[in-house]
């Protein structure tokens, strides 16, 4: 156990969660909507979930750049939304940490004064080679608990090998990592370099596969190691998905919770997880590789009342053609799935509360 983290906390991480990683609320001129970037806070803890990731992808990635800078601020409104809760159960504080070794030691510093428990270490966009990588992660995992993060090629990730993941596991301060490569061969890999690991105990698993959140919640692996079973779940997951529709996601997870380790599976959660990533493909905008996905996001939350634009930073963050329609779509199809009448019955609660 890392003691850096609480124990309530760690088992929290470990029995596993779920945890939405946290939009951005932008007023039409694209200025922070302060009072609705709060309420999204205030939401996701009411909806039961464990944690909140900010300062993301769905944060969106343009908050550092000089003129905005609006990364401390964000992570600073959700902390003392956090703080300042009567919450009754433990609740993760996590902050997204990005770019070079020197950005990302100063993301993770301020991480870290601001109360964070743990840093998403994105390890995208950055032109080192594995070993380099590895450098990286030790270095900020002196700082700050690290969550690791195998983010898809095709929105900015790269490809590592199963002898990268062997070796990252391996690193002191590494207390979870989040598989979101949307591939089952490079999901594998994360999880048997895991179940190889001398730290197996310390690593909690959470998916971040969109596609195939669902299934990936039911599944446990098995591996052998030194001639003995190692069995290892995925135990939660940090999600864009969840950061809509919340308070039903954690109806789901638990749901799912409750399935692990059975022999059969019912037919009805199977079916589920189809309507889960079918849902996924018009919000993240799978059609178009992902283009819409943050402004998919929004338009829900704007839809809700959460948010009062679908706006981004950037002017390239835009709804694709016919993305709308494929929101009303799976609207009509899944309303099992949405959660506006939570959000309905308690929204001017949290847009007033200071």
């Amino acid at each position: 156990m890392d003691n850096r983290i609480n124990k309530e906390k760690w088992k929290l991480l470990h029995e596993g969660t779920v945890i939405p990683a946290h939009p951005l609320a932008l007023t039409k001129e694209k200025e922070l909507d302060e009072r609705r970037q709060r309420a999204l806070t205030r939401y996701y803890m009411e909806s039961g979930s464990g944690g909140i990731a900010v300062g993301v992808h769905t944060t969106q990635f343009e908050i550092r750049e000089p003129g905005i800078n609006l990364y401390e601020t964000v992570l600073r409104l959700a902390a003392e939304e956090v703080n300042n809760a009567s919450l009754k159960k433990p609740f993760l504080k996590i902050a997204g940490i990005c770019g070079p070794t020197d950005q990302a030691l100063r993301e993770a510093t301020l991480a870290k004064e601001l109360s964070y428990d743990i840093g998403l270490v994105s390890m995208g966009g950055l032109h080192l080679t594995e070993n380099e990588h590895l450098e990286r992660i030790k270095e900020i995992a002196n700082i700050i608990p690290v969550f690791g993060f195998y983010l898809q090629p095709s929105v900015g990730g790269r490809t590592f090998s199963y002898e990268f993941w062997e070796q990252f596991a391996e690193i002191k301060g590494v207390c979870a990592v989040k598989m979101a490569p949307f591939n089952r061969y490079q999901t594998l890999d994360v999880v048997r370099a895991v179940c190889h690991s001398s730290r197996v105990d310390e690593i909690a698993l959470y998916t971040g596969n969109d596609d195939n959140i669902v299934i990936d919640l039911l599944t446990s692996y098995q591996f052998t190691v030194n001639g003995k079973p190692v069995l290892k779940p995925i135990v939660g997951g940090l999600l864009g998905h969840w950061a809509v529709w919340t308070s039903k996601a954690v109806q789901l997870f638990e749901e799912t919770k409750k399935m692990r380790g059975k022999q059969i599976l019912s037919s009805t959660i199977l079916t589920t997880a189809t309507h889960v990533t079918d849902s996924n493909a018009a919000l993240f905008d799978a059609a178009h590789q992902f283009k819409g996905c943050i402004a998919g996001i929004n338009e829900v939350l704007r839809r809700q009342g959460l948010l009062s634009e679908n706006t981004c930073l950037s002017d390239q963050d835009i709804l694709s053609p016919g993305q709308t329609e494929e929101i009303d779509r799976i609207y009509e199809q899944y309303p099992h799935l949405t959660d506006d009448l939570f959000v309905s019955d308690n929204l001017e609660k949290w847009l007033s509360e200071r």
